[in-house]
């Protein structure tokens, strides 16, 4: 397995992999960029089949991660992690602090936090051996679980795109296909349930199929079917790669707009969305609720209408977004992308200006 040569190896600065026989850990850190500040991202916990699949999710997560920190307007790097189960094995608690010996190691270059399989009591058993960890439940400047943030920007995200898009004001009902009802599909449908959108869901856990149904009236489909559903969005809530070549053209949703990370299985698929006439928001800019989360505890801030600042913010963002991409003609995925990387080189020329000059 080579890391250098890697198909989504995108001059990524660090990538560390780390073990401990004891625990039985088996994980892939990886920061993509600094250049805005140290790097800061979730940690999934997965059983992948092979650990080039491992690698494959770290090395996408954290370019991602530096894409949605910079869209986020936050002075963070982008940083992930990813830690690999063989089948059948548990996450333990033994498991959980190996990982943060692993991340002190690193000296504060990386922050980690809740991404897939893990929770606030995780992070509590990696903070007993780093201090760089936040999405704490308890502590000085505690954030807690970040999922409701999520939902929250991912909600206003798509009553922002239905306004720009159909011009249509409120969600009542409008039919959203929700994929995925972990901590973050769930709060959304929450959250979408209460302005009166009809709900579709799909999940792979058949027990939260029937809560949702019986707790917001929901249809439920199969999870590998739910892409198709005749609806007005559709929100990839769970892992990503669900916007492919096979799946783009059984889309039947005007907007797609949702939590998951890397929803496109390849780059250059918004532009098959936008042939199609769907509007895509970008994923890295809708989902970064959680890391203007996770932010205000990296820096200490204890004031809750600085997150919401920072959601309102987003909100502009979306907005600036599409408009920017329709009077361009470009898709708003390469108007965010051109968005982050402006950001990106201003803070390369900055950090080159304040370097000391060679001596002489």
């Amino acid at each position: 397995m080579t890391v250098f040569q890697h198909l989504d190896f995108d001059a990524h600065e660090t990538v560390v992999f780390a073990h401990d026989e004891p625990s039985g850990l088996n994980a892939i850190i990886a920061i993509h960029s600094s250049a805005l500040g140290p790097a800061a991202g979730g940690c999934r916990v997965w059983t992948y089949p092979t650990e080039g699949a491992a690698l494959a999710d770290a090395l996408r997560l954290s370019r991602g991660m530096t894409f949605k920190n910079a869209a986020a307007g936050l002075d963070l790097g982008g940083g992930k992690a990813v830690i690999m189960l063989a089948e059948g094995q548990k996450k333990t608690p033994e498991l959980m602090r190996a990982f943060g010996r692993a991340v002190e190691r690193l000296n504060g270059a990386y922050t980690t936090a809740e991404d897939v399989g893990v929770t606030p009591a995780d992070m509590a058993e990696v903070r007993s051996q780093t201090r760089h960890v936040a999405g704490l439940a308890t502590g000085a400047h505690a954030s807690g679980d970040p999922s409701p943030v999520t939902a929250t920007g991912v909600f206003q995200s798509i009553r922002t795109g239905v306004r720009e898009v159909t011009g249509r004001e409120d969600l009542a009902g409008l039919h959203v296909a929700v994929q995925g009802l972990g901590h973050v599909g769930t709060a959304l449908c929450d959250r979408l349930a209460a302005a009166g959108a009809q709900l579709t869901v799909a999940d792979i856990a058949p027990a939260r199929c029937d809560e949702a149904r019986a707790r917001y009236g929901a249809t439920v489909v199969a999870p590998d079917r739910i892409h198709a559903t005749d609806c007005d969005v559709f929100a990839p809530c769970a892992l990503g790669g669900v916007l492919s070549e096979d799946t783009i053209p059984e889309l039947r949703a005007r907007l797609v707009a949702g939590a998951a990370n890397n929803q496109l299985a390849r780059d250059d698929l918004d532009t098959v969305l936008a042939a199609r006439g769907i509007t895509y928001l970008p994923d890295f800019v809708v989902n970064a609720g959680g890391i203007m989360n996770v932010a205000a505890e990296i820096a200490g801030v204890d004031d809750p209408n600085w997150v919401k600042g920072k959601l309102d913010g987003l909100q502009e963002r979306v907005t600036e977004i599409l408009r920017r991409a329709k009077t361009s003609g470009k898709t708003p995925q390469a108007v965010a992308v051109e968005m982050v990387r402006e950001r990106l080189a201003a803070a390369g020329e900055r950090s080159v200006a304040s370097e000391p000059a060679p001596a002489t």
